[in-house]
């Protein structure tokens, strides 16, 4: 497992277009989230840095229902990771109880296109798509119950607000992706 931080993409930079088959059997496109907020979770099923997280992902995606919409990405190579693959990615959200479209993005265009280098890597967009954050979940990945800023919940609540977005913005950690 090697442990990556992600690139910081420059703030500002438009949301890339995409079309993705999602766990639920439907494609998804930019254009079917229409929340005033859109935050892009890349990320996987087998990345320990993820499984610690992904409760917390979904539990942003209930609170901001209907105000911030939520969608995971899963770029990992299938072939050489398994446990990633589309059919282990269905079984995962429904196990877990995905709130939010988890999409599968076999070719890896798509996460290239965001700048995505680990898992899980958060990038949020505006209204206008123009990203306004990209950063760490919170400043505890490890144990939930040790966290004490809860910086993209701050992010999302910041933009829907029509704030500025809270500075600094760290980077999130991962596991890196797992490029073919």
């Amino acid at each position: 497992m090697s442990l990556l931080g992600s690139t910081m993409v420059a703030l500002g930079s438009p949301c890339p277009d995409f079309a993705l088959p999602g766990v639920d059997g439907r494609i998804w496109q930019l254009a079917d989230f229409r929340a005033p907020a859109l935050l892009v979770v890349v990320m996987c099923n087998h990345c320990p840095y993820v499984q610690a997280v992904d409760g917390r992902i979904n539990a942003l995606a209930k609170a901001f229902q209907g105000r911030c919409d939520v969608a995971g990405i899963n770029a990992n190579d299938a072939e050489a990771y398994p446990e990633d693959s589309f059919e282990a990615m269905r079984s995962r959200a429904r196990a877990l109880g995905f709130v939010f479209p988890y999409l599968h993005d076999e070719s890896q265009a798509i996460a290239k296109a965001f700048g995505a280098v680990c898992t899980p890597d958060f990038f949020l967009y505006d209204g206008d798509r123009k990203l306004r954050y990209r950063g760490r979940l919170d400043d505890n990945w490890q144990d939930a119950t040790q966290v004490s800023r809860q910086e993209l919940r701050l992010a999302i609540e910041a933009l829907l607000s029509d704030r500025p977005v809270p500075q600094p913005q760290r980077p999130s950690m991962g596991c890196s992706i797992k490029w073919k």
